[in-house]
């Protein structure tokens, strides 16, 4: 069976084109490489022994897309590709908007075209936006409140009219937490353009002394400490959570969705704690204002992934400080 991978070259991509491999399957990646590197699937394919076909296509290349379907025999697609900073996405929106939907847009039709009707959504816990109770559910309100966030619910509107308007679609929705640690290897992880926009690798680069000090977005918010909570999940285990979903689209569900979080939330205050705690590495931070379209507090019930999908994170706080240092230690620079 062979796996179409969107954005494969990216962080998550590239450790769930490892997993695929790992269990069995053919993989093919597109990816425009705007926010990723070459170097990641070439990482993968010596871990791994294997090797995978890779195609340097935007999504927004209709044409190219198309002729990579008419190369190779796609089964199924998992869908990363897209634009995906918080802060970003409030500054330049229609390029979220345009990038994030029209690229999905040109990808649903051209696997239609294809006789492609399987699909693994890599959407977002932004869908919620601020919740009003936590954990949060599957069933909880949607009002994201960001245009990263809005994009990511859009698409899951649109794969949701597709899927009532043809039969034969069978889309796993997975709306991630916060995807954090690397491989134990070492040898593939996170490399952001410029300064991360996300904690873990800003705290790791602060650590290996690419960053002179870590920003801490707000220390006022209704929080036990005063700084945001999240639900941190091993991207290891969210990787093997993709695994899981093409198992059961193969059951003809049609369209699901879950939550893949650890299913608890950790403090910025924390996370830079353990951190500390687990690598011996001090971190030098200050307080500067909030970002915006951030919010308090977000975490998971991952219970219906847990009972459906049999699926759980596995890898705890300790872990993932560890082998995000391990992967920034080893590779100061990234993959450059």
């Amino acid at each position: 069976m062979k796996i179409l991978v969107t954005g494969g070259a990216g962080y998550i991509g590239s450790h769930t084109c490892l997993a695929l491999l790992d269990a069995g399957y053919e993989v093919a990646v597109v990816d425009n490489l705007s926010n990723s590197k070459e170097e990641s699937l070439k990482r993968v394919q010596g871990l791994t022994g294997k090797t995978l076909e890779f195609h340097k296509v935007d999504l927004l290349d209709k044409r190219s897309l198309n002729a990579v379907f008419e190369k190779s025999s796609i089964d199924a697609v998992i869908h990363f590709a897209g634009l995906k900073a918080v802060g970003e996405s409030v500054s330049i929106p229609l390029r979220y908007y345009h990038n994030n939907v029209t690229g999905t847009l040109n990808l649903c039709d051209v696997m239609g075209d294809h006789d492609v009707r399987t699909m693994v959504f890599s959407s977002s816990a932004t869908v919620y936006g601020d919740p009003q109770t936590v954990p949060i559910k599957e069933d909880s309100p949607l009002s994201p409140a960001n245009p990263y966030g809005r994009s990511k619910l859009m698409i899951e509107e649109i794969l949701q009219d597709l899927h009532r308007s043809e039969a034969g679609w069978n889309i796993a929705l997975l709306r991630y937490f916060n995807p954090v640690g690397a491989h134990s290897s070492g040898l593939i992880g996170e490399d952001p353009n410029g300064v991360p926009n996300n904690l873990l690798p800003f705290i790791t680069q602060v650590a290996v002394g690419k960053l002179s000090e870590l920003s801490i977005f707000g220390n006022d918010y209704p929080t036990p400490d005063g700084t945001g909570i999240r639900d941190y999940i091993h991207v290891v285990d969210l990787a093997l959570g993709h695994i899981k979903a093409l198992r059961i689209l193969a059951s003809n569900p049609g369209i699901v969705v879950y939550n893949l979080g650890a299913g608890r939330g950790y403090s910025v205050l924390e996370m830079v704690s353990g951190f500390e705690k687990t690598t011996g590495q001090k971190i030098h931070s200050k307080i500067v204002a909030r970002r915006p379209g951030d919010i308090a507090s977000c975490y998971a019930d991952v219970s219906r992934a847990q009972r459906e999908l049999g699926w759980s994170s596995e890898r705890g706080i300790d872990e993932i400080c560890a082998d995000a240092w391990r992967w920034q230690s080893k590779n100061p620079d990234g993959y450059e």
